[in-house]
Parts: structure tokens; C-alpha cells; sequence
């Protein structure tokens, strides 16, 4: 009878317990990146190229993403303010939800997919074909060479990434709200000046450093414990992508409860 009951509490308690084991494990390998950020400037051209890949890369993408998000958000204003606001108050509305959260989420989403699942399957491939091996016979720390150089340019790439997003989207936002709502250049952004608050952008890219960082540490955690050959390489691609997506909508209602506790 009780079996069952059992055998769920049982497996609820494995999870956790591997769950656990696996936070431990993250929070050791930022602990061994931020011992090396002293080691930066003599990394720097891995940094730098690490932050044209994370960068400089991602701008195209990152710039049609941009210019839908803005698109759509104007949609959705109108549609909201529609019979209880008039139109003039668009920009604002429109600037301040993609200032706040539709250009750091949607962006780190997609720097994740690109990314984050990128340096998984570039450090797996590396650990299956014992490359990582090789570096800690010749003396070099594999997290110093490659975790480091990568966690560095995501958290700093990142809020430079939202903050092209943010402007790309308002001007997309602004040619829906002008072409197909009649709402002026002149209304629409006087709207977004009004209304503007410093702390608002600053809070977007709060976030963008948080984000980053979450999306390259998670990616080179999953890649130094892959196995299991290209299969294995294939599954932490995947699961770099989905663990990281879910971390950044998960700290991004931490962050937005900080904010408003």
C-alpha cells in the first residue's frame, strides 16, 4: 500500500540530492573563475576574442530579435491602453517594458540558445576527445584557459548586447506606433523623455551582467562534465540551453523582487 508513496519520496529525494550536488558544483567553478580574474589582462586575447564571438558575433541576431520585440510591444501597448489611456503615453510604455524586461530576457534567451549551448558543445567535444586532458598533463588549468576567458567576455558583452537590443526595439516600436497607430515622432518620443528613469536602464543592465554571467558559467559547467561521446556532447547542448533559459527567468524574478520588496 505504502510502496508507492515510497518509491516517490524516494526519487524526490534523489533529485534533490543531485540538484544539490550540482549547485555545490557550480558554486565551486565560479569560485575557481574569479580566482583567475587577476590572471585577465595577461589572458586578454582570449578575452577579446571570446568577447567578438560572445559580441560582436551576436549582433545581427540580436538586432532582428530587437526590432520584433519593439514591434510587438508597441502592438501590445495599444492594445492595453486602448479606452483607458491615450496613445501619446505609447512611448513611454513601450521604452520602459523593453528598457526593463523585454530586451534583457529575450536577449540573454537568445545568447543563450547561441552561446551558452555553444561553449557547452565546445568544451563537451573538448572533454570527449581528451583535449582537456591533454592541457592539465602540459600544466595549464583548463578552467583558467577556458572558463575564465569565456565567463569574463558573457558578463561584460552581455550589458552591451541589451543595450543595442533596447535601442533597436524602441526605434522598431517607434515606426509601428507611427506607421500604423498615427502616433507622431515628436509625440512618441517626448513620451519616452518624460518618462524616462535612470534606475530603469541601470536595472536592465543589472541584469544583463547577471544573465551573462549565468549563461557562460552554466554552459562551462555542463561542458567539462560531459561523456559519452557525441552523443553526450548533443545532450549537454541541449541541457546548456534549457538549464540556462530557465536560470535567467528564474533570477530574473529574484532580481525583480529585490527591486520591489
Amino acid at each position: 500500500m505504502f510502496e508507492r508513496p515510497g518509491k516517490m519520496i524516494r526519487l524526490i529525494g534523489q533529485k534533490f540530492l543531485r540538484f544539490m550536488e550540482e549547485l555545490g558544483q557550480v558554486s565551486i567553478l565560479l569560485g575557481q573563475i574569479v580566482k583567475y580574474f587577476g590572471r585577465a589582462f595577461k589572458s586578454r586575447r582570449l578575452v577579446l576574442k571570446q568577447m567578438e564571438h560572445i559580441g560582436v558575433d551576436s549582433l545581427p541576431l540580436v538586432a532582428v530579435i530587437a526590432v520584433f520585440t519593439g514591434a510587438v510591444a508597441a502592438w501590445q501597448a495599444a492594445y492595453q491602453l486602448k479606452g483607458i489611456a491615450p496613445l501619446s503615453f505609447l512611448g513611454a510604455a513601450t521604452s520602459r517594458a523593453i528598457i526593463t524586461e523585454l530586451g534583457p530576457v529575450l536577449t540573454a534567451i537568445v545568447i543563450a540558445g547561441r552561446v551558452g549551448a555553444s561553449i557547452a558543445a565546445e568544451l563537451g567535444t573538448m572533454r570527449v576527445t581528451e583535449q582537456i586532458d591533454a592541457l592539465e598533463t602540459m600544466g595549464i588549468d583548463p578552467v583558467r584557459y577556458l572558463a575564465m576567458p569565456r565567463f569574463l567576455a558573457a558578463t561584460l558583452m552581455m550589458p552591451v548586447l541589451i543595450v543595442f537590443a533596447d535601442i533597436i526595439a524602441v526605434i522598431g516600436a517607434y515606426f509601428i506606433s507611427n506607421y500604423f497607430l498615427n502616433v507622431s515622432y515628436s509625440t512618441f518620443f517626448d513620451s519616452v523623455r518624460r518618462f524616462f528613469v535612470f534606475s530603469d536602464f541601470f536595472f536592465g543592465i543589472t541584469k544583463g551582467i547577471v544573465f551573462g554571467a549565468v549563461t557562460s558559467l552554466l554552459g562551462c559547467h555542463i561542458g567539462f562534465r560531459t561523456e559519452g561521446g557525441a552523443e553526450g556532447v548533443g545532450l549537454s547542448t541541449i541541457r546548456s540551453f534549457v538549464l540556462t533559459s530557465s536560470a535567467i527567468l528564474i533570477f530574473d524574478y529574484i532580481l525583480w523582487s529585490i527591486v520591489f520588496k
